[in-house]
């Protein structure tokens, strides 16, 4: 029987790309939106989900992290995609007969340099591999979309311009997540991914912060946003080397446990290489 992995975008997206590079052995679900891919692996309708959480040029993918929580879902493993913006175009067509491009913001952000340059007319897209197929329905040849190669390959489109993006080590990390948890120590770089809410007193986030510190563990991200749209409110999300059985992890987290209101593990898995 069939493995699926659930990914937001369509096909072409640079997920469907992390996908098959990551996991060739799955096929690849295209699913609207992020919620949808995530319900698919609730829902059984797929095994794995594949989802971008973060950009080394765009910074965070928000949506996912009010996400998370509420998933149900497990994070099992982490990896890295190059993101290598292309400009495509109807078959024949050249870079100064486009005039207008297409692609989400947060790819056209990855290539303002060559926006500027070539004075191009920028357009946001829900998808940019959906920028890509709309470019082939329109059939405008002053149109082209920032996408992948792969999403030239499935709509047939010409590579006008390959990799222009800013910076050359844009990369997107992504979270593969299951329905159920895998603990195993599988590495001998784990990262623990947990969300955590501290408790109304002062200095809160400092003392819970203290036996991170105190226990040589170390924190490699922390974001805060708010929960439910009060000011009061704010709960984080961290990633720390180490696994919850080492024994520096296991004090941190009892310490952090009394300056906290919640604290719930989303994932334990090892460390991509790529992380450096």
């Amino acid at each position: 029987m069939a493995k699926h992995i659930a990914f937001q975008g369509e096909p072409g997206a640079y997920s469907h790309q992390a996908c098959v590079e990551s996991c060739p052995d799955f096929t690849p679900l295209p699913c609207p939106t992020f919620e949808d891919a995530m319900e698919a692996v609730r829902s059984g309708a797929a095994d794995l989900g594949m989802i971008a959480v973060e950009n080394s040029t765009y910074g965070r993918v928000q949506d996912v992290y009010h996400l998370l929580p509420d998933s149900g879902l497990h994070i099992i493993d982490e990896t890295f995609v190059r993101v290598h913006v292309n400009l495509l175009g109807l078959p024949g067509t050249k870079v100064s007969d486009i005039k207008t491009v297409r692609a989400m913001s947060v790819l056209l952000g990855q290539a303002r340099g060559f926006v500027k340059e070539h004075a191009l007319a920028t357009r946001n897209w829900s998808d940019n591999a959906a920028a890509a197929r709309s470019v082939v329905e329109d059939g405008d040849a002053s149109c082209g979309a920032f996408a992948s190669e792969l999403a030239g390959e499935i709509f047939g489109l010409d590579v006008l311009a390959r990799q222009i993006e800013d910076h050359k080590l844009n990369t997107t990390r992504f979270l593969i997540m299951a329905r159920a948890p895998d603990y195993t120590r599988r590495a001998d770089k784990m990262v623990t991914a947990f969300m955590f809410r501290v408790r109304n007193i002062p200095a809160a986030l400092y003392k819970a912060m203290g036996g991170f510190a105190t226990n040589g563990v170390n924190m490699t991200k922390l974001e805060s946003y708010m929960v439910d749209g009060v000011f009061t409110a704010t709960q984080f999300y961290a990633d720390i080397e180490g696994h919850p059985d080492d024994e520096n992890v296991k004090l941190a987290l009892d310490e952090l446990g009394y300056f906290t209101e919640m604290v719930k593990i989303l994932g334990v898995y090892p460390a991509d290489p790529r992380r450096q």
